[in-house]
């Protein structure tokens, strides 16, 4: 099998931020605003302090009940905001950085998956991804790990062909990334060393590393995505590589 190299990756990142480095940055700030990374709310009530603490219920019942309430309905928004609107910018976003690395800068692929012919097979596809990735780990932590670079490459996938099936597009990403999972996760471990020095000016300084890690990702799915139609795995008629969408 040919294997990509991480150098080459990120080197043709670098001249790529040359010509649009500013822009990316704004793709990629959009891209943590809509791809979520915080936690969610958790609510810890505590221990009594001693056995002989009495807790009226019926005086606190009603407040517990306004607070899962509450948590339930900011669950339900945040759920309904990463679905119906983080789906669709996020693979507009991995379509502006694909086309970048294929020379076309053009802030407009913001809005690819919005699109009325797009749209709900890109919400079906990054949802089928996220419900898969989700049971993963609930199955353990490890394999959700390991199916997370498995599935990684779904956003690029419909970013070429936003209709090509909720279930196809899973299996080609996992097709794409088979024998290469490890050598991805190297590939992330060596952007460390700029992350930990963008945290030392307050957490700040990593929003400026994200072009680069966001551009070396595309560029890695151009090479795997050259390696499946080699050996076979997709075409480019699947993926409309002729095609003006």
């Amino acid at each position: 099998m040919v294997m990509w190299d991480r150098k080459e990756l990120k080197q043709r990142a670098k001249d790529v931020l040359r010509r649009s480095y500013w822009q990316a940055f704004l793709v990629s700030i959009i891209l943590v605003f809509v791809g979520g990374g915080s936690s969610s709310p958790s609510f810890n009530f505590g221990q009594s302090r001693s056995s002989d603490t009495n807790v009226d219920w019926g005086i606190v019942a009603p407040f517990l009940a306004i607070i899962i309430i509450i948590f339930i309905v900011i669950f339900l928004f945040a759920l309904a905001f990463r679905i119906f609107l983080g789906f669709p910018l996020e693979v507009g976003s991995m379509r502006y950085f694909k086309q970048a690395a294929e020379h076309e800068v053009n802030l407009n692929h913001l809005g690819y998956g919005f699109n009325k012919n797009r749209y709900l097979d890109i919400v079906k596809a990054m949802t089928w991804r996220g419900l898969l990735l989700f049971l993963w780990t609930l199955l353990l932590f490890i394999p959700g790990i390991i199916k997370s670079y498995a599935y990684s490459q779904v956003p690029f996938i419909l970013a070429d062909n936003p209709n090509i099936g909720y279930r196809r597009a899973v299996d080609l990403s996992n097709k794409m990334t088979r024998g290469h999972k490890f050598r991805i996760f190297v590939l992330d471990l060596s952007f460390m060393g700029w992350i930990l020095l963008g945290m030392l000016a307050l957490f700040v300084g990593v929003l400026f590393v994200l072009p680069y890690i966001n551009a070396t990702k595309a560029e890695l799915y151009l090479s795997l995505r050259q390696l499946a139609l080699q050996d076979g795995l997709t075409t480019e008629e699947e993926l409309r590589l002729n095609q003006t969408l």
